[in-house]
């Protein structure tokens, strides 16, 4: 790309290496996914590629699962791109709510995720429980280990909504997330109702040290 940045990049060869290795991993387990949704970017939906073909399941696209938008840097050096980056990490962390200039507000994005987080669960038999405390649901069927193929900041912040943690916009450096790493929820009976059960967080064990990446 003439050495511009790619505002919707596809993997790398060592992130299709990652890819494969993650899909080795979850198509072993001793619950198989029943379901796969990717995100709509290239890199997402690359990720997920391996996966399916083990499994023959073929994913759902669903674009709301993209990553935060950033402002069309097209056009720019990448040394341009950095400096933008640096001097965003200066700013006052209730100036980050508003996103890159010129790209998606953090909060415009927390609510992208919590809505089509909502309607995912939904569509799955999990609702929260009318009239009942915040973090608890209603669970209606068992949908499978359904596997979702997202980005660092939109899996972060789906994570958060689920435990009831309060979401904010610098989700990337509170909550470390490696490339093709892991993060594991499950609901557990309790209350009347269900729970959400973290059981693992950047779960890269499937990695080599040598292919983490960040």
């Amino acid at each position: 790309m003439d050495g511009r940045p790619q505002m919707d990049p596809p993997l790398t060869e060592r992130g299709r290496t990652q890819a494969v290795r993650a899909a080795e991993r979850l198509s072993l387990g001793h619950r198989k996914p029943a379901e796969i949704l990717v995100s709509s970017a290239k890199r997402a939906i690359e990720t997920a590629a391996p996966l399916a073909e083990r499994t023959g399941i073929e994913p759902t696209v669903i674009d709301e699962l993209t990553e935060l938008k950033l402002p069309d840097w097209s056009e720019l050096a990448p040394e341009e791109v950095a400096t933008h980056f640096r001097a965003a990490r200066t700013r006052q962390l209730h100036d980050w709510w508003d996103g890159m200039p010129g790209g998606e507000t953090f909060r415009a994005f927390h609510e992208r995720i919590s809505n089509a987080l909502e309607r995912i669960l939904r569509d799955r038999g999990v609702v929260a429980k009318d009239g009942g405390p915040k973090h608890l649901y209603e669970q209606t069927r068992d949908p499978g280990r359904v596997v979702i193929v997202g980005h660092g900041g939109t899996n972060s912040v789906a994570m958060n909504l689920l435990l009831g943690v309060d979401v904010v916009p610098w989700e990337w450096e509170r909550i470390a997330l490696s490339h093709a790493g892991f993060i594991r929820l499950k609901t557990v009976k309790l209350g009347g109702g269900v729970v959400w059960s973290l059981r693992s967080q950047n779960d890269v064990e499937h990695l080599p040290r040598e292919m983490r990446t960040r």
